[in-house]
């Protein structure tokens, strides 16, 4: 068994809530150290409160977010707190840090600030709208840039209100943008010498994400509408159909599936439709098709449904988040891990989603609100108790 894959890697995160601390646990998850840094007069990151589940400081969704993180304080408003910034960052590999876009530089957390100090650090940033822009000091959330980004003008049914995804995909996949762009950068000033600072935004993410439905806009003016049953905008059949006990998706993403899901479905009369019969006609007459599927699905169970197209249709059921976390094939991939916590007992929650191989994850509760500090200042700066205790009366720590 090989050493994690980002084993040596040191990053002082300044994150806060969702988005930066779930970047940072997939790095933490491969073996990075995420020394995670709060700000002592404030109780720290606000997420250590977020209810339910929470107690004395530290909550589940704090700890499903920030998992192997260190966690250190540092007042960065007194001198003394940006020395000793300073000084870390001089022994990491890079900062992170996830404020409003005008904030990385008045905190110094950014290249220009930390060059002189570490020509190799990587300084990136994870904000709402960009650190450049008529936006840029404004804060932002996930749910509102489901909204502003036009998420939630195309997801629910067309006959309810505009509606975000129940998860906040924005949040994680903005986490997941910065991981990949800190690790870029990371490997750019290891052939270099020379970090440099990363930007990346929320907004910019979420409208990346947009894709081909910003390309149909922005081409041919076409605007996406929200469909009912969470259809496909092309595609027919590919959505939700009711069954007699529930839901399943159907993706018939090719000629070949729908060919398939006739014939299962005991309907061949329907494949030799010519209203039917290629992807552009099943489009022009959706209307006509999705009707007579939904009267075949409900006569039998989600399970029966499933049974009887799976490894011939791409089909899934519409699980609750227990049956999601019971899968099969959820449990095979390890993604459901446990481990201990002084208050909460034995932790369970989701695995790595990256398989490396020879590598195993690394998985453990995150700390206590400064509850490293000492060891991180005696252990990566050498500083003495007399020292520690200096700062401290200085408000620094």
């Amino acid at each position: 068994m090989t050493q994690p894959a980002l084993n040596g890697t040191r990053i002082l995160a300044f994150t806060q809530l969702g988005a930066g601390p779930y970047g940072m646990s997939l790095l933490g998850d491969l073996g990075a150290e995420i020394i995670k840094v709060e700000d002592p007069l404030t109780g720290g990151d606000e997420a250590r409160n977020v209810p339910p589940y929470a107690d004395d400081g530290d909550s589940l969704y704090f700890q499903s977010l920030n998992r192997n993180a260190r966690s250190i304080t540092l007042n960065l408003r007194v001198d003394a707190g940006r020395r000793l910034l300073a000084r870390l960052a001089k022994k990491c590999d890079a900062v992170y840090a996830n404020p409003r876009g005008d904030l990385p530089s008045k905190l110094g957390l950014d290249y220009a600030n930390l060059k002189d100090v570490n020509p190799r650090i990587v300084c990136c940033s994870l904000t709402g709208y960009g650190r450049s822009g008529p936006r840029h000091a404004e804060p932002a959330y996930d749910y509102m840039l489901q909204g502003i980004a036009g998420y939630m003008s195309v997801t629910g049914d067309s006959d309810n209100p505009p509606t975000k995804a129940g998860v906040s995909i924005i949040d994680f996949a903005g986490g997941i943008m910065s991981a990949l762009g800190l690790t870029v950068g990371l490997l750019r000033a290891r052939e270099t010498g020379l970090g440099g600072d990363v930007d990346v935004s929320l907004l910019d993410t979420a409208i990346s994400m947009l894709n081909y439905l910003a390309c149909w806009n922005l081409t041919h003016g076409a605007e996406p509408q929200r469909l009912a049953d969470s259809a496909h905008p092309s595609l027919v059949p590919a959505q939700n159909f009711p069954t007699s006990d529930g839901y399943i998706v159907i993706m018939c993403m090719k000629e070949k599936f729908w060919q398939r899901l006739a014939t299962r479905m005991e309907r061949p009369d329907l494949a030799d439709d010519p209203r039917f019969e290629t992807l552009a006609a099943r489009y022009e007459n959706r209307e006509l098709l999705v009707p007579l599927l939904k009267a075949e699905f409900a006569k039998l169970t989600t399970s029966q449904w499933i049974e009887r197209l799976r490894g011939y249709v791409p089909c899934a059921p519409v699980n609750n988040v227990s049956a999601a976390m019971q899968d099969e094939q959820v449990l095979h991939r390890e993604m459901v891990v446990e481990y201990e916590h002084e208050t909460f007992g034995t932790l369970r929650q989701v695995g790595s989603p990256l398989k490396i191989m020879d590598t195993t994850p690394v998985y453990g509760p995150a700390s206590r609100l400064g509850a490293d500090t000492d060891a991180i200042l005696r252990d990566l700066l050498k500083m003495s108790d007399e020292e520690i205790q200096t700062l401290r009366s200085e408000k620094a720590i």
